[in-house]
């Protein structure tokens, strides 16, 4: 999946910067621990979001293989290595980081994410990257009018919204489903996550008088504690559809590729 990089300038968080993660941490592969710590750092590799970087030492299961290949990932030099648990290996893992990087990140790893099946911050599962301390979501109802157009054709009109504001991203419209022609969408087999709002529950394509818009809707059903109004509410891409707020059509947001963070 393609992931958002757009900041707001006030809020870019430097290459290479590094500071603690306040929050309990771990990693699993199969069911096994791989990792718990207390310890784990924030490194911002590119300045969207960071990384974590897990203490060597609190390593619960598994080894780490050397692999003889160094790469710089954006905070410095860091040499990669497989990691092993139990029957599992999974090769290219995990890099150490090594002389050059930033004096914090010594013998701490950064596991490759989708090396490892469960990522959790405390209880709660983690989603694609870990969630920027510097990154909000706010989901507020709204009495501003919505409608949206594709091909000159209207596919939903509502007295009231749910507005999510989520940093650095064009503003969504979350509907109810009784503001939507559902009769002109087809759902679609599309899944996507994001760390902030979680995993979506289903999308929707429309095939209009041009031809097929796929993917311009989705919906979550059981969102996260933190965007729960948006939950069975529907929102379309800003960058695909007319979308008119109060009477007045929006400019159409750069289309991003965003994926998870619609």
């Amino acid at each position: 999946m393609a992931v958002e990089s757009v900041l707001h300038p006030s809020l870019i968080v430097p290459v290479g910067h590094v500071e603690p993660v306040p929050r309990r941490i771990r990693g699993l592969i199969g069911g096994h621990v791989v990792f718990d710590t207390r310890r784990a750092l924030y490194v911002w590799e590119w300045q969207a979001y960071p990384q974590f970087s897990i203490p060597v030492e609190d390593l619960v299961e598994g080894v780490l293989s050397d692999e003889r290949h160094t790469e710089h990932l954006g905070a410095g030099p860091a040499h990669r290595h497989t990691l092993q648990v139990g029957e599992e290996v999974r090769a290219g893992a995990a890099w150490v980081w090594g002389e050059g990087a930033p004096g914090p990140l010594h013998d701490t790893v950064r596991f490759e994410w989708n090396a490892l099946d469960v990522w959790l911050e405390e209880e709660e599962p983690v989603f694609v990257h870990p969630r920027s301390p510097y990154s909000r979501v706010d989901a507020l109802r709204s009495s501003s009018s919505v409608r949206v157009e594709v091909d000159g054709e209207v596919l939903a009109e509502a007295s009231g919204c749910v507005k999510l504001f989520e940093t650095g991203l064009p503003t969504r419209y979350y509907l109810d489903r009784t503001d939507i022609d559902w009769g002109r969408l087809r759902r679609s087999e599309t899944v996507t996550r994001c760390p902030y709002k979680g995993t979506t529950s289903s999308y929707w394509s429309f095939d209009g008088p041009t031809g097929p818009h796929p993917d311009i809707a989705w919906t979550y059903d059981f969102p996260t504690i933190h965007a729960n109004r948006i939950a069975g509410l529907t929102a379309f891409y800003n960058e695909h559809v007319d979308l008119y707020v109060d009477g007045t059509r929006l400019p159409k947001s750069t289309d991003s590729g965003e994926g998870p963070h619609r």
